[in-house]
């Protein structure tokens, strides 16, 4: 028998200054069983980085035919496509010419393997899409807020400079994002 996804409740406040985009928004999560936590944290991170009206979460890791966020119109075109990992540059490219807006961001083991195999072929060749922005969240960041998810998250998210300020609960903290390609926070 397979296992249910488990649902997380999450209230986020967001300011993220250099948009000049501010919201309160109170969300549900689903987390596939196969998804780490690591991951999840990284799609409720991006949804605060790129939040605009509209934006929603894909179905989840079983459709491989949806991002993990976008924001689309009413008649289905694809505003943003956002993504978050490692996926095939394939995928990414497929992915930009489908939307007005690619956004990539890429955490965990490998990343800097990733980029050499996928992005600098990509970029190299004169192949990278220029609706494509993609970002690395250093994983210490990453690593250290999933260790402080329970199924009841209150985040605050602050975006200034470049820098991200997230307070969960308690605890507090800042990273600033390595901009590999375009402008994913802008």
């Amino acid at each position: 028998m397979a296992r249910n996804a488990t649902l997380y409740r999450a209230h986020l406040e967001l300011s993220h200054v250099d948009r000049n985009v501010y919201a309160d928004r109170q969300l549900t999560i689903a987390r596939h069983p196969s998804e780490t936590m690591e991951r999840m944290v990284m799609r409720l991170l991006a949804f605060g980085l790129r939040y605009a009206e509209g934006i929603e979460f894909g179905r989840g890791v079983s459709a491989t035919d949806e991002p993990d966020l976008w924001r689309r119109e009413g008649d289905g075109r694809i505003l943003e496509w956002i993504e978050v990992g490692q996926p095939d540059a394939k995928r990414l490219v497929k992915a930009a010419r489908r939307s007005g807006r690619c956004q990539l961001f890429v955490f965990g083991g490998g990343a800097q393997r990733w980029r050499e195999t996928h992005l600098d072929d990509l970029v190299g060749k004169g192949r990278a899409p220029d609706n494509l922005g993609i970002a690395l969240i250093e994983d210490t960041f990453v690593d250290a807020v999933a260790a402080q998810v329970d199924r009841q998250l209150r985040w605050s998210l602050t975006v200034a400079s470049g820098t991200i300020f997230l307070t969960a609960g308690e605890a507090s903290f800042e990273t600033s994002p390595t901009v590999w390609i375009g402008d994913p926070l802008g």
